[in-house]
């Protein structure tokens, strides 16, 4: 096994946690992946890993070799990418991660398509509504909603979402109908904490060409988009959402949207990807393709 293919190996390793693991996202068994990375260390000179019977971590060697050996291998497979003909088949393991309401509504149904025009590619979608490293957690890609913090990542524009206003039936017997933003001090919201910052959300919306923001008393706080709008439905408050996401639930009258003169703020969309000279093939496919199904539901 030469030297790319042992760092592929122990970053593998290094992201999933453990031997065995990597193992069977790589196809190998597991004495072949101990003994490439044994060798790896072997030639560096230093441990990369600690090991124990449960788990493995990195070493501070381990840790300093974990960028390098991901930048390697990128410009490696870069380099086989270059002189491949451009038609070939693309082939190989993609990881991507994004919001999982975006994942479950969304991409997964379209998922088929992708695949079968891409049979060679290894996807691994990861959904959830934290923020990941996407280079310290072995990330191609991943979507993100809203302002990016990170000035590190490269950022495809994929389109803004449009975000609105909304309460279930029951909610609005109980507590009446605001009528302009007026009447927001008397409501109660299903609060939303950021999963970067762990601050509550406040109310945005557009009046007279300004953006105003409120914080709204609620009995309840979460940090998913799955629980908010459950919150949502149960009664507990008003709730400001993707409009893509709640599609059904207008439709059927559980929600009811409110407020409509004065629209809640969009969000960006991005694609955000490690910086590189050139982005692998897969990455650009997938790129495209998600841009398709996404365009429906952004502006």
């Amino acid at each position: 096994m030469d030297l790319i293919e042992q760092l592929r190996v122990f970053l593998r390793v290094a992201h999933s946690g453990g031997f065995t693991a990597a193992a069977e996202q790589l196809g190998m068994p597991r004495p072949t992946v101990s003994l490439a990375v044994q060798r790896l260390e072997a030639r560096l000179g230093v441990r990369l890993l600690n090991r124990t019977t449960r788990h493995v971590s990195l070493t501070q060697d381990g840790q300093a070799l974990l960028e390098r050996a991901a930048a390697l291998v990128a410009d490696a497979e870069e380099l086989q990418q270059q002189f491949n003909p451009q038609g070939a088949p693309l082939a190989g393991r993609l990881r991507v991660d994004m919001p999982s309401r975006v994942a479950r509504r969304l991409v997964a149904p379209a998922l088929p398509g992708f695949l079968a025009r891409h049979p060679g590619i290894a996807l691994e979608l990861g959904s959830s509504d934290r923020p990941v490293d996407l280079l310290h957690e072995g990330i191609d890609c991943a979507l993100r909603v809203g302002e990016l913090a990170s000035g590190s990542l490269v950022a495809r524009p994929m389109g803004t979402m449009r975000l609105i206003h909304c309460a279930s039936p029951a909610y609005l017997a109980r507590h009446g109908v605001p009528q302009s933003p007026a009447d927001l001090p008397a409501h109660q919201a299903v609060n939303y904490a950021s999963a970067s910052s762990g601050r509550t959300v406040p109310w945005e919306w557009l009046e007279d060409g300004e953006w105003r923001t409120l914080p709204l008393p609620g009995a309840v706080a979460v940090n998913n988009v799955e629980t908010y709008i459950a919150c949502a439905l149960a009664g507990l408050g008003l709730i400001q959402v993707p409009a893509y996401d709640v599609q059904d639930h207008l439709r059927s009258g559980e929600l009811v949207e409110l407020l409509q003169p004065w629209p809640a703020p969009t969000m960006p969309v991005n694609l955000v990807y490690p910086h590189r000279r050139h982005l692998s093939r897969r990455v650009q496919a997938f790129a495209t393709w998600l841009a398709d199904v996404l365009a429906p539901h952004l502006r």
